[in-house]
């Protein structure tokens, strides 16, 4: 089974810095899980973003994971892909990028998920927790509640692949969503914006590291 982590990290492009700028602050402040997430750009552009957050991580030793385009993960032979719901689908992707490389994909519902796991993603996306304006088009909002539900018909459907929680989620949120049953969760803009990104990260190590500690032994 692949090792999925408790924390991952979203880039974004802000102020004038590059993708590849905030992974390699974000990865220096010890993230060790990259989601390179760029929208909107010439595919050589994306490349080439692609290729100096990855030799980022590799320094770091950080995870490197592409958001939504499979083509380009296996050509610069990244660690895995994120795929939203209108990229090629967990299937293609897998055929495209193999058995040890891992997928992801975006839910916003438990048909969502059910769709995923048949079709062999590594992890699972689930989100928005609230309104964020890192991403364009947002689903509907799922809220605390919407994660007990959707995690409780999970645990009924002995569904036991990784799920990720994302969208708008801040330190003192871990807590409640670990206790749904969520794996983890994944942060862009709490991080990208902050003027002291280590501390924010040792906090969200730290809450995770807390409920690792009532639970049982996990990987972080």
């Amino acid at each position: 089974m692949k090792k999925i982590a408790k924390l991952h990290y979203i880039t974004q492009a802000l102020q004038g810095k590059s993708h590849a700028e905030a992974a390699k602050a974000a990865c220096a402040a010890r993230a060790d899980w990259v989601q390179l997430r760029v929208k909107d750009q010439p595919y050589e552009l994306w490349k080439e973003e692609a290729l100096q957050t990855q030799a980022i991580c590799r320094t770091f030793g950080s995870t490197f994971i592409i958001n939504d385009n499979a083509k380009l993960a296996a050509e610069v032979n990244a660690d895995g892909v994120h795929l939203g719901k209108t990229d090629l689908s967990p299937v293609e992707a897998r055929e495209l990028l193999g058995t040890d490389k891992i997928i992801g994909g975006t839910a916003n519902t438990f048909e969502d998920v059910q769709q995923l796991v048949a079709a062999g993603v590594d992890y699972i996306g689930l989100g928005p927790f609230r309104f964020t304006s890192t991403k364009q088009n947002l689903s509907p909002i799922l809220g605390l509640s919407g994660y007990e539900l959707m995690l409780h018909q999970c645990q009924v459907a002995s569904i036991s692949t990784p799920i990720i929680a994302i969208g708008g989620i801040l330190a003192p949120d871990v807590a409640p969503l670990l206790a749904t049953g969520v794996h983890g969760v994944a942060v862009s803009s709490v991080i990208n914006k902050a003027a002291d990104k280590e501390q924010v990260i040792n906090m969200f190590k730290q809450e995770l590291q807390l409920m690792q500690d009532h639970a049982g032994p996990n990987n972080i």
